[in-house]
């Protein structure tokens, strides 16, 4: 009867424990998906020079990438925007937030906030 019982303890004990990481890993998506952050700003170096300078001209590839974003998951640009990643790069995000309007993509989320920013 004891053996019983350790087994059924150590079953339920082992199903709690695949139980929570099963639960730790559909909350680790983020506001990128499941695309980690840090992919996600490095598929947007081309821009580097743009987000750096407002009067730099925003390369096509910065353009497409961005654009891409914006229609996949907006909520992504922000976050990398406001990420210690961006913050390290030195990218200023009163500046940065100006590129998809200096790409003039037509279906930007104008008047969005992000952070203490607005998309213009």
């Amino acid at each position: 009867m004891e053996f019983k019982v350790r087994t059924f303890l150590a079953t339920v004990v082992m199903f709690l424990l695949a139980s929570s990481v099963f639960i730790l890993e559909s909350e680790a998506v983020g506001e990128c998906g499941r695309t980690p952050i840090g992919s996600a700003a490095a598929s947007l170096s081309p821009c580097l020079g743009a987000v750096r300078n407002v009067r730099a001209k925003v390369p096509p590839v910065c353009c497409a990438r961005v654009g891409a974003l914006l229609r996949t998951s907006p909520r992504c640009l922000c976050s990398v925007l406001l990420s210690p990643l961006a913050k390290q790069a030195k990218i200023n995000p009163a500046i940065a937030i100006t590129v998809p309007k200096r790409c003039n993509i037509r279906n930007r989320p104008a008047g969005k906030k992000c952070g203490r920013y607005t998309l213009p």
